[in-house]
This record gives C-alpha cells, sequence and structure tokens, in this order.
C-alpha cells in the first residue's frame, strides 16, 4: 500500500501543519512516511504545499507527481493541481475560497465551505484540520493505519505545551470534519 496525499494552498492556512500532522498520525500507526513541505519566500500569504507519503513499505522518494488525495485550500492550488490527480483519487476543496468545479468524471470531489464551518464554530484557521477530517472520513481504505486516535496523538505530539489549549480545538475540527 502506497498512498500520496497533497496539500495546497495558501501561507498561512496551515497547509504545512495538516501535512505534519497527517504524517506523525501515520508514524504512530507504525507505517513508513514521507513529509515533504514547499514554500515560497514570502511564506504567509504565499504558496505552500507539501507531499506526504503512506506506505506500508520503504518510500523510495517524497516527490509526489500524481496524488491520491489532494486537499486544496485555494483557488490557485486547486487549478495548478486538479489535472495531476490520479484516476480513481480524490479531491477536498475549501469551497468557502474555492469556487472552481472539476470537469473531471474519474476522481472524487468534495467540495465543503471549510472555512465557513470553522468560524461559525469559533474554530478560525481550523479548515485545515476539518479537511483532513473530511478525507479520514471518506478515504479511511486509503489511508492505511491512519484513525481518528493517531490523528488525536499526533495533535498532541505536535502541538507544543505552552499552545495545549490548542489541541482540544484541533480535536473539534477533527470531529467536525468526520461529521
Amino acid at each position: 500500500m502506497l498512498t500520496e496525499i497533497l496539500i495546497s494552498g495558501f501561507g498561512g492556512q496551515g497547509v504545512l501543519f495538516a501535512g505534519k500532522c497527517l504524517a506523525q498520525a501515520g508514524m504512530l500507526a507504525g507505517m513508513n512516511v514521507s513529509w515533504l513541505p514547499s514554500y515560497g519566500p514570502e511564506m504567509r500569504g504565499g504558496t505552500a504545499n507539501c507531499s506526504v507519503c503512506l506506505s506500508d513499505e520503504q518510500i523510495g522518494s517524497p516527490l509526489i507527481s500524481e496524488p491520491d488525495i489532494l486537499i486544496a485550500m485555494n483557488t490557485p492550488s486547486f487549478d495548478r493541481f486538479v489535472n495531476t490527480v490520479k484516476s480513481n483519487g480524490s479531491i477536498f476543496v475549501d469551497s468557502s475560497i474555492t469556487d472552481r468545479v472539476s470537469d473531471r468524471n474519474d476522481i472524487s470531489c468534495r467540495y465543503i465551505p471549510t472555512s465557513r464551518i470553522a468560524q461559525e464554530n469559533e474554530l478560525s484557521g481550523m479548515a485545515n484540520i476539518i479537511l483532513l477530517g473530511k478525507v479520514l472520513k471518506n478515504c479511511k481504505d486509503k489511508l492505511g493505519g491512519v484513525t481518528f486516535e493517531t490523528l488525536k496523538d499526533s495533535l498532541e505530539h505536535i502541538i507544543p505545551k505552552t499552545k495545549s489549549a490548542l489541541i482540544e480545538k484541533n480535536i473539534q475540527a477533527l470531529m467536525l470534519g468526520m461529521a
């Protein structure tokens, strides 16, 4: 099993954090993982993406040219990567920011207004984690041993103790995405 996931958006949307959570959850599940961040020099407001590979075997390269799963958090990311997703792959789009719709009929596309959902639930800035919850709910078979529990535990590993209040909010966001 090898699943390649690309998460993309603007710097400041938590793209790299979401990828790190997914990679950590894969490690906690005993999988082989790679996490490869990529961002422009301006960081916040610039483009950012990260590649996450989850596998039960060794990973040959962390580079992803055809993801199984794409999380597009803005329009430029959707436009840039929609045609790279493998046939039978999945796309998850923050539709409160992106109004584009794919015309591909060989992939599954889910349009979720996650930025709006985050704001309505006083979880501003956590659209990334809501999208991770949606991916977990809809792509369990592609994520190997990654579960709600491993993602929850990954949040506890990644979020520093000085910001431990954010752990519960991130767990709420994850559960919202799975609902």
